[in-house]
């Protein structure tokens, strides 16, 4: 995209009333994250859209994900939204730490990521609706489709997604605007409070999606999914709902690099990224915990039914 890019870039210079320079982030599977810079010292982030990544069904449409963005920002959570440029979106610069797995499981941390996403999900509605079960239909339509790999014995993992609808929809919950992708890396810590970055995948949604998307990206155990569930909500009651989304955030984005892999080749081995090893690292968590015995347990307690 260099046209964009260059296009963007003399956009932004001309916003800024002097010249600019510019340095790729890494990180970005998608879009390119880069950080643009005058000589006085001034920063902003620079967002440039690829509409092959919402064509091949890895994201919204470009438009609707700048609405949401502006939408995040109004928050306080997400960066402020300082010019938006054709293909592209020009973003406050963040100081902060961009969180990990391991900070986003520290104890002390919870409290900040609950606000965060509170915040987030007290905020306007977003354009989009989002739901983890058509996302998943959708992205296996794709694999199907175009015959692209997927992990051995996926395919007989399906009736148990069916079954985790059906005990959701039990006593379904109140969308709110969701980021739905909260890997750490959207997580950046300014020294007092979350901020969430990149709204590629967001849309109304159940919250407690959010917090099971953060726990299997994090990879949490029990405890500490209950600890999150406990800063968000005030209790652990929902912990079961967030534990089976959980399950559903690694059965679905285990498709998602599937397909990211397979439709776009060319981005892929430019992120030098083994999207293979993580479909299948995020399948067999999936499976560790579809497979262990207490899976029934959370299903019941979702439905409202509390097994002797």
């Amino acid at each position: 995209m260099p046209d964009v890019l260059g296009s963007a870039l003399e956009l932004v210079s001309a916003w800024a009333g002097r010249p600019v320079t510019c340095t790729r982030l890494k990180g970005g599977l998608s879009h390119q994250i880069l950080r643009v810079e005058t000589g006085q010292g001034d920063r902003w982030l620079l967002r440039v859209l690829d509409p092959e990544v919402s064509a091949a069904g890895l994201g919204i449409p470009l438009d609707l994900e700048i609405v949401n963005t502006v939408r995040a920002a109004g928050t306080g959570v997400g960066a402020q939204v300082l010019l938006r440029l054709p293909g592209a979106v020009l973003l406050e610069y963040i100081d902060g730490v961009t969180l990990d797995a391991s900070a986003v499981r520290d104890p002390a941390m919870a409290p900040h990521v609950a606000e965060a996403c509170r915040r987030l999900h007290s905020g306007p509605r977003f354009a989009t609706d989002f739901s983890i079960f058509r996302k998943l239909e959708e992205l296996l339509g794709l694999c199907r489709a175009h015959e692209l790999k997927i992990p051995e014995g996926y395919e007989d993992r399906l009736p148990v997604v069916a079954e985790i609808e059906a005990a959701m929809d039990a006593r379904p919950a109140p969308t709110v605007p969701c980021h739905n992708d909260l890997l750490p890396a959207n997580l950046i810590f300014d020294g007092r409070r979350v901020r969430i970055v990149d709204y590629q995948l967001s849309g109304n949604n159940d919250p407690a999606f959010e917090l099971g998307d953060i726990a299997a990206e994090a990879d949490y155990d029990a405890e500490m999914a209950g600890r999150l569930t406990s800063a968000y909500f005030g209790d652990e009651t929902p912990a079961a709902r967030v534990q089976l989304y959980l399950i559903m955030s690694n059965l679905t984005w285990t498709l998602w690099f599937s397909v990211h892999h397979g439709l776009l080749a060319e981005h892929a081995a430019a992120a030098d990224f083994d999207y293979d090893a993580e479909a299948a690292a995020k399948f067999a968590k999936a499976t560790r915990d579809l497979d262990d015995p207490g899976f029934g347990r959370l299903i019941d307690d979702v439905r409202g039914r509390r097994r002797l």
